[in-house]
């Protein structure tokens, strides 16, 4: 078995779990979870505990850049195909697959603190059960680990943006955007009861190639357009930092990419 480190570095000290694929150390810290306590709590960037859930280029975007800013960072993966690439940012990769909740809940035991999740798991139009059942038992796991705050990356066309996308690309997307729907109700409703600070995030058309800088947030649930992943990654950071976003569904574009469109107030993190 595995066990905690001390790592020590530039002045900050935190306390790292070092995994490999296969193994997770069974060590659980308990923190009481009160409303209190989540309006008061404190993230910096410089020595956060953060676990980014989910595989695609987002996620991966999330995890450069928090490196670069100085958190410690965990991304769970269900396989070893990003492995080596993500350990070359520096970052721990346990294994877990979200729809199995023991592996979830050997993922959290094997990390000391969680400050934050970053969830951005989804499924597809054939088998959407992550978008639901995944995300669901990565969020019931932060409330048991006491999870400061749960970012919740999801699709414009859930709940009351349902219109953005038009109804032509909803009904495509229908079985995913549901379950996508149930993972963020029941978020609202974790936040609702003060176990746990929240932002849910829509991106739109989601688009690889580099950042442009001119993407925004808004809580226009009308919205709807396209935006690179690196520029929802950059939003998401922002999001996880700024209590202004807490308690927030927030809609992320890029109006650049579509300039025909109305225009939209951005959100101010």
């Amino acid at each position: 078995m595995q066990v905690h480190r001390l790592a020590q570095t530039a002045g900050r000290t935190a306390r790292i779990q070092p995994f490999s694929s296969s193994k997770v150390c069974n060590v659980r810290r308990s923190r009481a979870v009160t409303a209190r306590a989540m309006a008061s709590y404190e993230l910096d960037p410089d020595n956060a505990s953060i676990l980014v859930c989910g595989g695609g280029g987002v996620a991966l975007h999330v995890t450069r850049k928090l490196k670069d800013m100085g958190s410690w960072v965990w991304m769970m993966q269900r396989t070893d195909v990003r492995k080596a690439e993500i350990e070359k940012m520096m970052a721990f990769v346990p294994k877990g697959d979200a729809l199995n909740k023991d592996d979830v809940q050997r993922v959290y035991d094997g990390i000391e603190e969680v400050d934050a999740v970053v969830c951005t798991l989804g499924g597809s139009v054939a088998d959407p059960r992550v978008d639901s059942e995944g995300n669901i038992n990565i969020i019931e796991g932060a409330i048991k680990k006491g999870v400061k705050k749960f970012i919740l990356v999801t699709s414009v066309g859930c709940g009351d943006s349902k219109e953005a996308p038009g109804e032509r690309v909803y009904n495509i997307l229908k079985p995913v955007l549901v379950e996508k729907d149930k993972a963020e109700q029941h978020l609202k409703a974790a936040g609702a009861a003060g176990k746990l600070a929240y932002v849910i995030i829509r991106p739109g058309g989601l688009m690889s190639e580099p950042a442009s800088a001119s993407a925004i947030l808004t809580e226009d649930a009308s919205a709807s357009g396209m935006i690179a992943r690196e520029d929802v990654a950059d939003l998401v950071v922002r999001a996880l930092f700024s209590k202004k976003a807490d308690g927030k569904v927030l809609t992320a574009i890029d109006p650049a990419k579509v300039p025909a469109a109305p225009q939209r107030t951005p959100f101010q993190l």
